[in-house]
């Protein structure tokens, strides 16, 4: 029996050695988007007041004067005649993000920036200012208090202390919603969710996986596009919900983005290195200027003391280390352990993986930002 037993436990270390690792795996929520469910954009045209003396100058900006003029007429002040000449008041572009079913009286936040020549927001208040859809309709109304989060300081000679963006603020729930955009997801017979990052085998997996737990109700339209079906008997809001919860394996393509200011290298783990051998090396040339005084010679006549400035020229070249050999399909692992080995900089990192590329032994696309 003990031979027996030790063979079995063999088998199983086998087993265990050559299994292939588990792969990571997301749930579809967090890769795809789902049609009619997202954000809309708002906008709308105010006014601010309350500020203390860095509003905008109204000789300069006629938008705010005229702003604030049909403003007090709707109010029943007549001011058309008079020589407004205040700097309490700002002309601002409010925005707002109107998220997906939110309903009447749901409250959402607001950004507040300034059009003319305001120096500051702080402590003004945003009068009430409809909130536009791109169908011209108002879908949102704003009014509140502006937190700008920013410091801006000056003195009488000229000196400033900035810090952020004065003329720029939030409101936190500063906008109520009025309008609720029309969207039945309920009753609805097919849904397309689309991925954020195409790929054909994406695409077909995730509609494997729908099928494999509700049979016949996905299929995969093209690389971007999935859609779905809800089962006999069941709504598309119940159906997703238990959707968006499976678990599938996205790919991605071999890529590798470099980022050349922040000397950033990040590759896919599909990338992939035909053999190739590397030597790296560096030239330095160093230019070392050390003046020197020349005095003249004891009692002579005209003599005066010069600077003279000597130049000291040295080349040196880095002796590049031994050959480093990579084998025909080593995976990102090798490839990076040995560059490292190398001992190179991510300066040079990025000048060897180009040149790799060029000499046609890296099969990875490489996007340079």
């Amino acid at each position: 029996m003990r031979p027996i037993r030790l063979l079995a436990a063999l088998t199983l270390a086998a087993a265990a050695a050559f299994a292939s690792p588990a792969m990571a795996k997301s749930r579809i929520k967090d890769i795809v988007e789902f049609e009619g469910v997202r954000e809309n954009q708002l906008i709308g045209y105010g006014i601010v007041v309350g500020l203390n003396g860095t509003g905008d100058a109204l000789r300069n900006a006629p938008f705010t004067k005229q702003s604030l003029e049909a403003m007090l007429e709707r109010l029943g002040v007549n001011v058309r005649d008079a020589n407004l000449n205040t700097k309490n008041v700002a002309a601002v572009m409010v925005t707002a993000k109107l998220p997906a079913f939110a309903a009447p009286g749901a409250r959402i936040d607001a950004t507040v920036s300034a059009l003319g020549d305001a120096k500051s927001l702080l402590g003004g208040t945003l009068l009430v200012t409809p909130l536009l859809g791109a169908d011209g309709q108002a879908y949102a109304v704003a009014q509140g208090t502006v937190q700008t989060g920013a410091i801006s300081a000056g003195g009488a000679s000229g000196s400033t202390v900035l810090k952020g963006v004065p003329t720029a603020g939030r409101i936190a729930s500063g906008a109520t919603v009025e309008r609720e955009v029309a969207f039945q997801m309920a009753s609805m017979g097919q849904l397309r969710m689309t991925l954020r990052n195409p790929d054909f085998t994406t695409a077909r997996r995730i509609a494997d996986v729908v099928n494999t737990a509700y049979p016949g109700t996905a299929y995969a339209e093209n690389p971007t596009i999935v859609a779905v079906r809800p089962p006999n008997g069941q709504d598309m809001t119940a159906f997703m919900a238990q959707v968006e919860n499976l678990s599938v394996e996205p790919d991605a393509p071999a890529r590798v983005v470099i980022d050349e200011v922040a000397g950033v290298i990040v590759m896919g783990d599909a990338v992939r290195v035909s053999t190739v051998a590397i030597q790296q090396g560096n030239l330095t040339i160093t230019v070392r200027e050390q003046p020197a005084v020349s005095q003249p010679t004891p009692f002579s006549r005209g003599g005066q003391t010069a600077v003279v400035p000597q130049s000291d020229v040295s080349v040196e070249e880095e002796k590049g280390r031994q050959f480093l050999t990579v084998q025909s399909g080593a995976s990102l692992a090798t490839l990076v352990g040995g560059l490292n080995a190398l001992g190179v900089t991510p300066r040079d990192m990025i000048s060897i993986l180009q040149t790799i590329k060029a000499a046609g032994a890296l099969q990875a696309e490489i996007e340079v930002m």
